[in-house]
């Protein structure tokens, strides 16, 4: 769609401009997906969402689909061949951080039903609608992953700051911060 006004940052390339136009920003009322950005959002720490996403489909692989069960169920012996796994940053306080997520995952799963219940509950079930111009209003945290990015540490969750919970919150649509100018914006609107 190389006619369409998109985000500045999808133009990076052609795996950005692909994500944005397809994913970013669409609610996400699926387990398995909360948990695979999750995963994802916690290995970007100090990194940048293009290196993380070259390597999605090798996530993908090494971490069972994301399933969060049976990555919970990883053995010290998994998480050393996972440090041996070029297909996936080699950060061994990552790898655990996903181990362990899939555990504490399972628990709110537990407690509310299912994590999307929990997470699209800080929000009431509907996305926050962003009216941003330019890129430099765009956030990098918000009172409300400040918030969410507290209570997931409380439970035990690692790799959440509100920083990496804020990119989540954008991921998976419950805040809508396609600019006003993006051909994306009024769809991702009309979802939420």
């Amino acid at each position: 769609m190389p006619d369409q006004n998109r985000c500045p940052w999808a133009e990076a390339s052609p795996l950005e401009t692909r994500y944005h136009d397809e994913e970013w920003g669409v609610p996400v009322r699926d387990d398995n997906t909360h948990f695979e950005f999750l995963i994802l959002e916690g290995a970007q720490a100090g990194l940048s969402w293009h290196t993380i996403l070259q390597r999605r489909e090798g996530y993908r692989e090494a971490f069972l689909h994301f399933d969060p069960v049976a990555v919970g169920k990883l053995t010290e012996a998994d998480a050393e061949r996972l440090m041996q796994d070029t297909r996936i940053i080699r950060n061994r306080l990552k790898i655990a951080a996903t181990i362990n997520n899939a555990l504490r995952f399972q628990e709110v799963q537990a407690a509310f039903g299912s994590f999307t219940d929990y997470f699209w509950g800080f929000v009431d079930g509907r996305s926050v609608q962003n009216e941003w111009q330019r890129l430099e209003q765009v956030p990098a945290s918000t009172p409300l992953s400040d918030t969410i990015a507290k209570d997931l540490k409380k439970r035990g969750f690692k790799f959440v700051g509100t920083t990496t919970i804020y990119a989540h919150l954008q991921a998976t649509g419950l805040v809508n911060d396609h600019l006003t100018s993006c051909f994306r914006y009024d769809y991702i609107r009309s979802l939420g």
